[in-house]
């Protein structure tokens, strides 16, 4: 898998918000950090850890979760959930999007703050390398990023994927975020705190059917 195609350079020209767009490219010296490093300019992301629970080898797709209304995936993701129920019994959507919601600001939060540590656990190999080498590259300019995941507005599985042992979820977020960038003296360059901005993007986390290591990691990241 090669993609951020999720930890590393998942997470800017004018993109005002923080969408995924270059970190690596030119700049004139107030362009708006990304939310996340473009696609094509990172390997892939890994995703973030997410625990699937045992289940009761029920094949049933989930209708929301605890507590919510709703589905927890779009009805273009039926064919491919009921493949990978087949496949692995202990699979459990909402439990996986409970902890795909956790990851989600957990890998936000970690490479917006710089944080290698908590990206080295949620992603994969590629994508881990890609957000090192974002944040390298801004620390590099003297900048630091001062986001705000101000809330997520929705969270459904957009697509599943079985090929062979391995298995892959796209996951369609819609949140506001507001992002600033500040120079090496802490003066705001680009972004603000008053005005968020909405994104939509699509984060794929894979997993090994069968694998004794439960978590799911970030491979993809892309803008819907």
């Amino acid at each position: 898998m090669t993609a951020f195609s999720i930890v590393l350079l998942a997470m800017i020209a004018a993109f005002l918000g923080m969408r995924l767009y270059s970190v690596l490219g030119k700049r004139t010296g107030h362009e708006q950090e990304p939310v996340l490093p473009r696609r094509d300019e990172r390997p892939a992301p890994a995703a973030a850890p997410v625990r699937l629970d045992e289940g009761d080898g029920a094949s049933t797709l989930p209708a929301g979760l605890p507590g919510g209304s709703g589905l927890v995936y779009e009805p273009s993701a039926e064919a491919g959930l009921r493949q990978l129920l087949a496949a692995d019994r202990n699979f459990d959507a909402g439990r996986f999007m409970e902890g795909a919601e956790a990851a989600y600001r957990m890998i936000l939060e970690a490479f917006w703050s710089g944080d290698r540590d908590t990206l080295r656990d949620l992603c994969d190999d590629d994508s881990y390398e890609g957000f090192v080498a974002a944040i390298e590259a801004r620390d590099a300019r003297g900048e630091t990023l001062d986001n705000r995941l101000m809330g997520v507005d929705s969270a459904k599985i957009a697509a599943v994927e079985v090929n062979r042992r391995e298995a892959r979820i796209t996951v369609r977020y819609q949140a506001d975020i507001s992002a600033v960038t500040r120079d090496a003296d802490g003066k705001m360059i680009a972004g603000s705190m008053s005005d968020a901005s909405q994104t939509d993007d699509l984060w794929t986390f894979r997993r090994q059917i069968g694998s004794s290591d439960p978590n799911w990691l970030l491979d993809e990241v892309e803008a819907a």
